[in-house]
């Protein structure tokens, strides 16, 4: 796995030394350094990365500013001579935060960051084409896990919500929850199972897809918020 790569920074030494550490890990692939950031937004038009490494402070337009107006937002680490940033970085999902100067040991934890939720969006991608088979009114169906919106247990039965139709099931949510990948699924009630990319908000006691309340136990918000982070890195 590979991570191609942009650096923005207004001074230049920064800039090289960035670039050096780049070139010297395996798992990155230099493409551009930008010395602003109105040129890295003209820049990735033509050459997208999947990885900047962004400082703040800069004339015309601040890194903040930049990730504002990004459109498809790679992953971000943050390079900056100061520590005030880190809460609004934390905010802006950046996935590291490295503190000038740095040093080779900094920069391969942030690197390792970098590759694992790389790794955690990509399954994530695949897995939206994979499906299950279900049987419901004595026919089989395939179902695309992207098309699923929820699962609830109804008794004996499990009611499976998807964009087109629904389907009852002689099952139960535990054989569901074992079969469904856990980074696209989450069982956020005794009785429902969710599809996480559905999810359009939630509050501590309750999930909405599509206008439809979904209740969230107590003990699963904590659970929920992460696994929504990583869809969103």
């Amino acid at each position: 796995m590979t991570l191609n790569c942009a650096v923005v920074d207004d001074s230049k030494i920064q800039r090289l030394s960035i670039v050096k550490l780049i070139k010297d890990h395996n798992s990155l692939n230099f493409i551009a350094d930008y010395s602003s950031a109105l040129k890295c937004k003209n820049g990735l038009i033509k050459h997208p990365v999947d990885l900047i490494f962004l400082d703040i402070e800069m004339p015309e337009l601040t890194g903040f500013e930049l990730l504002d107006i990004l459109n498809d937002k790679p992953q971000i680490i943050i390079v900056t001579g100061k520590t005030e940033y880190a809460f609004e970085a934390f905010n802006h999902d950046a996935t590291d935060y490295l503190h000038k100067p740095i040093t080779k040991k900094r920069f391969n934890t942030a690197i390792d960051k970098a590759l694992e939720q790389h790794k955690l969006k990509h399954d994530i991608i695949e897995n939206e084409e994979k499906h299950i088979i279900i049987k419901s009114n004595h026919k089989k169906h395939k179902i695309y896990y992207k098309d699923i919106k929820w699962f609830k247990a109804i008794g004996d039965y499990v009611k499976l919500v998807t964009e087109e139709k629904n389907f009852t099931i002689l099952s139960t949510l535990k054989a569901f929850e074992s079969e469904l990948p856990e980074r696209n699924f989450l069982r956020i009630h005794k009785s429902y199972i969710v599809n996480l990319i559905k999810i359009e908000k939630f509050t501590s006691k309750l999930v909405e897809i599509g206008n439809y309340p979904i209740p969230l136990s107590r003990n699963k918000k904590v659970q929920l918020g992460n696994a929504l982070k990583l869809l969103e890195n």
